[in-house]
């Protein structure tokens, strides 16, 4: 038998190479001085297992002693551990702030335990071997005691290469009776071959590498870094709570039950034996709860627990350190308690920077054979682990750029490059937006020609007709626009510099191809006018069929139709005045001798008469398109789309009644003013409350009258209403869109019939069927068997984010909103990290959708913009970059900076008319345009 090759052991690998005894709080420095004041000697355990003696001043601060103990280990990632102890049979962490003497009572009679405190998501995080070596020493512990539970196949597959770092390489005898020697996790034995089995499978893996493996394993366990706090919900059913680094977990047993992410929880806090969770709202779930509470064993729990909350929340989101809150002259109210110490951010920045500096613990590289191992977690197939060196920085794909903050940075070096390398001439930014929305325009065709296609055109309950007006003509249109992309990306790389061609001038251009595009679009212009006629088939189809009714709604709420599906289907006429937009830039820009000023000046002329011809059928669709969206937001209405109706404004104002002021939703059109409140059914909608026709209406100021800001009074001919807005722009958009309402329905022959009373239907009836449709979430959201089920309405609708920004917007603005759609690369920025993130950013439906690349299918995330102000870092945000802008909403703020002065300024108009409402003269002049 070969005599395996010694292992260090746990000592002796924590015994490293000396380095700087860098201080985890205060990087660079040696150990702490020690305050003045009489000593004591404090016993610390280390994970593994061995204890050590500190002498330490009783006046000093748990910051000395904790600093004392990482200079001990050398370690230079020590925030991600803490000391703790117990007191009172709890287990409570020393706090880094307080002297000594006021936490440990007894401090001969205390065991400290040094162990891992913040579990990252990816232990790719980790830079220091050594780090990775303690947690794994925190796994091997938490096994043998029982906390971290899992199936068997995912124990013995840790613990083979726990005795793979210890023993080496697999030897059956050895291996079987280090087994028989040590006790790794509850009834081993039963599971001795198994671990063997695994064993015989990390053969050449040195300890580092086990290390790394045994972390890549455990990550996958739902239990991993878990500490589990009894409590019941106010039913008085047990559960656990538990904090991770995504933010507040509930468990039952040892399930995960519930999660809240630290995005959406807006406050913790406790009273007494309450732990109380506070939600922001959400605008996806009809059935929100603001509060949460938890019942613990006592007020110490709670408190405990809620530290641990804290600490975890700054650790992982802050990108510094808080600051200490002001001390109170007289009286004191709430915990002063805050977390201390470099947040994960501090600490990856500072391992990289001073890397050049550390005499590493050790660097290994992983063997061949280490990258075929494979391993079952919790039961599933066997997965491929991660086969690269841990020394390599590879990003998480835990880790999405719009969650961590510490992602995807451009450097001020990097963008110098960028700025020096590509051409500046105002026409080439000109093409780059050609190429950019283009490539969002083909994307989206893809919605309609490939997903929708694939999810719903293969039903029965899809008619033929509907086949043949959308399928088959959206499809030559994909094919044709393929092309043109690929045209535009070659002519942007040869302008760009990657060919010689780009010396001679031939290629500084896009006219010629713009031409050549145009007159090629116009055989399919027949196909376009079909496009708008795609609308009115599918709604037909829709009424006819109710199973197709829900395919539809369960297609809009898949994650690629990230705008409504009626959208996507008028973007071909959308893109047409894109296009006219683009070259009328061009040509402006362009001097008449100007070598690509012909073609440029005549693709203008091809594209607007397409335009043209098409202006009175694509008016007359997005106010169909417009009126069909607010009917999947309406309920207790059933013919909203009547002839000769127009869409004119939406948004919230406070009714006066008995009862106060209460938020409503109006809706205005040419004939009648909706009022609704938002409804508690699952489907998110409004519910109809009552309808003002317009005919014979009047209106008054009547601030003074009722003593209410902003007020106005609304006269009809069957009851009067007050109102009031929620500032004073507010209350003069909506006068004035509601005079002019009025004169339009004066202008009809004679006061209209009656059109929407027989629709209304019976309150008491609307809430009792509400009742009944509100099934579980697995019900709404699985295969349908009922047809007359309502499918869940997506809650980020313009009406929803009206509803809860406590705004308007008019048909005018979602005219503009049609005009101004752009696409392209920007780096984002949180107000107050540090970094630059680079992604993909579509502006649409008055929204920012943000993709990490323009190849993704779908958005990672979205911010709608209405009710948000828009303007331009001043000197004490202290920004210094060129071509920023800054997006604020209460306390939410973004900062956007672009690679361009043009790209800049096009990014300030069309985010503009989201967030700053379009001239009031443009209503009168849409009106004129319109031929009814």
């Amino acid at each position: 038998m070969v005599e395996p090759k010694p292992r260090a052991s746990a000592a002796q690998r924590l015994e490293a190479q000396e380095t700087l005894g860098i201080s985890t709080l205060d990087p660079g420095h040696r150990p702490p001085i020690m305050p003045p004041g009489r000593h004591v000697t404090i016993k610390v355990r280390m994970l593994d297992d061995t204890e050590e003696v500190f002498d330490i001043s009783q006046r000093a601060s748990g910051k000395v002693l904790f600093d004392l103990v990482c200079t001990h280990l050398n370690l230079v990632e020590g925030d991600y551990f803490g000391l703790e102890y117990q007191d009172h049979k709890m287990m409570v962490w020393l706090d880094l702030l307080k002297p000594i003497v006021k936490q440990l009572r007894r401090p001969k009679h205390v065991v400290l335990r040094f162990v891992v405190k913040f579990f990252p998501p990816d232990h790719a995080q980790l830079l220091e071997e050594l780090t990775r070596y303690l947690f794994a020493l925190q796994i091997k512990h938490d096994l043998a005691c029982g906390r971290l539970t899992c199936n068997d196949s995912s124990a013995a597959l840790l613990v083979s290469h726990i005795i793979q770092s210890e023993i080496g390489d697999f030897e059956e005898s050895q291996s079987r009776q280090h087994l028989l020697n040590n006790s790794y996790i509850p009834d081993q034995m039963a599971l001795m071959d198994k671990i063997m089995e695994f064993h015989s499978n990390n053969g050449g893996q040195t300890p580092a590498e086990s290390d790394y493996q045994l972390l890549e394993v455990v990550r996958r366990l739902e239990l991993y870094g878990v500490r589990l706090h009894p409590a019941k919900d106010r039913e008085g059913s047990k559960q656990s709570l538990a904090v991770a680094h995504t933010g507040v977990l509930v468990f039952q047993g040892h399930t995960k039950i519930n999660a809240f992410n630290w995005s959406n929880v807006r406050k913790l806090s406790f009273k007494r034996k309450r732990f109380l969770i506070k939600l922001r709202p959400d605008l996806n779930q009809s059935s929100y709860q603001d509060t949460l509470e938890f019942l613990m064993g006592s007020r110490d729990c709670c408190k405990v627990f809620w530290k641990i909350c804290v600490e975890y929340h700054a650790f992982f989101r802050l990108f510094e350190e808080p600051k200490a809150r002001p001390k109170p002259v007289l009286f004191t109210r709430g915990s002063s308690f805050r977390f201390s110490g470099r947040t994960q951010k501090q600490v990856i920045d500072y391992v990289k920077d001073s890397e050049f500096k550390k005499i590493p613990f050790e660097s290994p590289h992983l063997s061949a054979s280490s990258v075929n191992s494979q391993g079952i977690v919790n039961g599933q197939m066997p997965v491929e682990l991660c086969g690269h060196s841990p020394d390599v920085r590879q990003p998480s794909p835990l880790t999405s750029p719009l969650l961590n903050d510490a992602g995807i940075v451009r450097t001020d070096d990097e963008e110098e490059v960028r700025r020096k390398r590509f051409p500046t001439d105002k026409a080439y930014f000109i093409a780059k937006e050609l190429l950019t929305t283009e490539r969002t325009y083909l994307k989206d065709l893809e919605v309609v020609t490939v997903s929708f296609q694939d999810s719903v055109g293969k039903d029965e309950a899809v008619p033929d007709s509907l086949k043949s007006t959308i399928f088959t003509n959206f499809a030559p249109l994909y094919r044709f626009q393929s092309v043109f992309l690929r045209e535009v990306e070659q002519r942007l790389a040869l302008w760009e510099g990657c060919s010689n061609a780009h010396i001679k001038g031939d290629y500084q251009r896009i006219g010629d191809v713009m031409l050549k595009h145009l007159q090629g679009l116009k055989p399919l212009t027949a196909h376009l006018q079909k496009h708008s006629e795609a609308l009115v088939e599918l709604e037909k189809a829709c009424r006819g069929s109710p199973r197709l009714e829900v395919l539809v709604r369960d297609f809009e709420l898949q994650k690629v139709c990230y705008i409504p599906l009626n959208v996507f289907i008028l973007r071909p006429l959308h893109r047409l005045m894109h296009y006219k937009q683009i070259l009328e830039r061009l040509c402006k820009h362009y001097p008449p001798a100007h070598v690509d000023f012909r073609d440029c000046r005549a693709a203008l002329a091809d594209v607007s008469e397409v335009v043209s011809q098409l202006h009175g059928s694509m008016i007359k669709m997005e106010n169909f398109q417009k009126l069909l969206e607010l009917m999947k937001d309406l309920i207790g209405i059933d013919n909203l789309v009547t002839p000769g109706r127009e869409f004119l404004r939406l948004g919230c104002l406070s009714k006066l009644s008995g009862k106060g002021l209460q938020q409503r939703m109006f809706f205005l059109f040419n004939d009648v003013l909706l009022y609704t409140s938002r409804g508690m059914t699952a489907t998110n909608q409004f519910k109809v409350h009552g309808q003002l026709p317009l005919y014979g209406m009047t209106i008054r100021e009547s601030e003074d009258e009722w003593g209410v800001p902003h007020a106005f009074t609304l006269v009809g001919q069957r009851q009067s209403v007050v109102v009031a807005a929620s500032s004073l722009s507010e209350m003069e958009k909506w006068m004035e869109d509601i005079n002019m309402a009025i004169i339009l329905a004066e202008s009809i022959n004679g006061p209209p019939s009656d059109r929407l009373a027989s629709s209304l239907t019976d309150n008491k009836s609307l809430t009792e069927d509400s009742c009944a449709e509100a099934e579980s979430e697995d019900d709404l959201m699985a295969s349908r068997t009922s047809l007359e089920r309502q499918a869940p309405h997506r809650g980020n609708t313009t009406v929803h984010v009206c509803w809860h920004r406590n705004t308007s917007v008019s048909m005018v603005d979602f005219s503009v909103a049609v005009e101004n759609q752009l696409s392209g690369n920007l780096l984002r920025k949180f107000k107050n990290s540090n970094g630059w993130q680079k992604l993909w950013v579509v502006f649409t439906n008055f929204s920012l959708f943000f993709y990490k690349t323009h190849e993704d299918d779908y958005p990672l995330a979205s911010l709608p913009l209405l009710g948000y102000s828009f303007t331009i870092p001043t000197e004490s945000e202290n920004i210094h970059k060129d071509y920023v802008f800054k997006l604020h909403f209460k306390s939410h703020v973004y900062y956007f900076r672009s690679e361009s002065e043009y790209n800049f300024d096009r990014w300030m108009e069309v985010i503009r008319s989201a967030t700053v409402s379009a001239s009031h003269n443009r209503i009168l002049s849409r009106k004129e345009s319109r031929p009814y």
